[in-house]
């Protein structure tokens, strides 16, 4: 069985992070004095298979489906429940969730693009994360009784637009 201590310290414990309070405690942020701006995230990455498991994909006879349309709204909803998977996460009416997934023959792999926009007072990079984690997760559901191995890597925020911070991008 873990233990949590609380910390009594009362200096900044959290060395700038929005989601501790002074004492050290998790709490979601307040953005209620923020201004609503267009929000739009835009995340990635990548699971890898052995080649014969991307041919199933491609040619459409996995046992359980279509593979990359199942995938695609999973995703989707995915990005849609983020604040009831992320505990700090809060809940946000998204104006749009984009999903896009790009085989590489070459690599024997599938790449899953997700563009998560909203209007609000707080960014779209966790939701746009989740969807793309979401999408990579239901490829390795559908497609593990071919291939256990499977790996996902590389996922991360690609860019984002919006808010006080403004605009960001991957260099």
């Amino acid at each position: 069985m873990s233990t949590h201590k609380t910390s009594t310290r009362t200096h900044d414990v959290n060395g700038g992070l929005t989601h501790f309070d002074d004492g050290g405690q998790a709490h979601m942020v307040d953005v209620g004095a923020k201004s609503e701006t267009h929000r739009v995230a835009i995340a990635s990455g990548t699971i890898s298979m052995k080649p014969k498991t991307l041919d199933v994909v491609m040619d459409g006879t996995a046992k359980k489906g279509d593979v990359l349309g199942i995938a695609r709204i999973a995703a989707i909803m995915a990005a849609k429940r983020t604040s009831d998977l992320i505990p700090l996460c809060h809940p946000l009416a998204l104006t749009r969730v984009a999903v896009e997934f790009t085989i590489n023959e070459a690599d024997s792999s599938i790449m899953c693009n997700a563009q998560v926009e909203t209007v609000g007072k707080t960014g779209v990079e966790m939701e746009a994360l989740t969807a793309v984690q979401v999408g990579l997760l239901t490829i390795y559901d559908m497609c593990k009784a071919i291939d256990r191995g499977m790996v996902m890597t590389d996922i991360r925020v690609m860019e984002k637009h919006g808010g006080k911070s403004g605009s960001w991008k991957v260099e």
